[in-house]
């Protein structure tokens, strides 16, 4: 059994409830994909607090807890200011309000390209005060031999190739990657190298979709798009871009809800019945007993 938490929904607190530990695992993961196909494509969304998790948690296969976080939840205008506190903080909720999905987090800007030994630091650190089963970094080749010893010092990673946020100044913005042939050939190079080093699976984001289509059949672990290919072994989206909670999304988004107008409309429903009395009514007071 396996503490995990779940809302009491007549208070909307946290209470310990013990379930069956049903996570997916690495290996399983990896088992999606066989002989070079994954028939049933694995779905991963992010999340960054418990209760989006325990939403999410039934429908997914992985949960991510992105550094995205640094512009969903704190308004930075990007993610590198994202900090191990903030990832382990909000990688703890996820994994306390989840019990099905495998929960990855993301290493932060800074915590890992100086040298492997700082990224096993900080990746031990992440996976010890959250719970979580692997950790995520970005780049390719030039973060291989890092790759290769988390993995050998039993720490999973998940490799972010193409379009990587992190290095947004070095790129020159968030376009499309794979437009010329140098970046093609970048692309695949970094693909197979993640993969050799011992990445479980990666993340192709904003690539062209024949490149993304060549890494998915060039490597034996599965290849999760965001803005890539829908031929990809699984998809990931920001949960928040999903159901429309901002005005501004990237091309590869879609939304399958637009939550900012319900949020709006409640707001402006309490507001009203605030200013004119009618909140709180007879329903929501304490009388005295008779």
């Amino acid at each position: 059994m396996s503490t995990t938490f779940t809302l009491d929904t007549s208070t909307s607190r946290a209470n310990p409830t013990p379930k069956p530990l049903k996570r997916l695992t690495v290996p399983a993961v990896q088992r999606r994909k066989f002989e070079g196909k994954t028939e049933e494509p694995l779905v991963m969304l992010t999340a960054y607090t418990a209760r989006t998790a325990q939403l999410l948690d039934a429908h997914c296969d992985m949960l991510l807890v992105g550094d995205s976080l640094g512009q969903v939840i704190y308004g930075l205008p990007s993610t590198l200011p994202v900090t191990l506190d903030m990832m382990c903080n909000h990688g703890a909720a996820v994994v306390r309000g989840s019990y099905h999905s495998l929960v990855v987090v993301d290493m932060p800007f800074g915590s890992y390209e100086k040298s492997p030994e700082q990224a096993f630091e900080s990746a031990s650190r992440i996976m010890a005060e959250t719970g979580c089963a692997a950790v995520k970094l970005e780049g390719g080749q030039s973060m291989a031999s890092t790759i290769s010893f988390l993995s050998q010092r039993g720490i999973p990673v998940m490799a972010h190739i193409g379009l990587t946020p992190q290095a947004v100044n070095a790129l020159g913005g968030y376009a499309a990657r794979g437009r010329t042939q140098e970046e093609h050939e970048k692309i695949l190079a970094d693909a197979t190298a993640v993969a050799d080093a011992g990445a479980f699976a990666m993340v192709a984001e904003g690539v062209l979709e024949p490149i993304a289509i060549s890494v998915t059949k060039s490597v034996d672990v599965p290849v999760i798009g965001i803005g890539a290919s829908a031929q990809c072994d699984g998809q990931v989206l920001v949960t928040e871009d999903m159901l429309g909670m901002f005005e501004r999304t990237a091309r590869f988004v879609k939304r399958y809800h637009n939550i900012s107008e319900n949020i709006e409309q409640a707001a402006e429903s309490y507001a009203e019945e605030v200013r004119n009395r009618s909140f709180p009514g007879p329903d929501q007071l304490y009388q005295p007993k008779k």
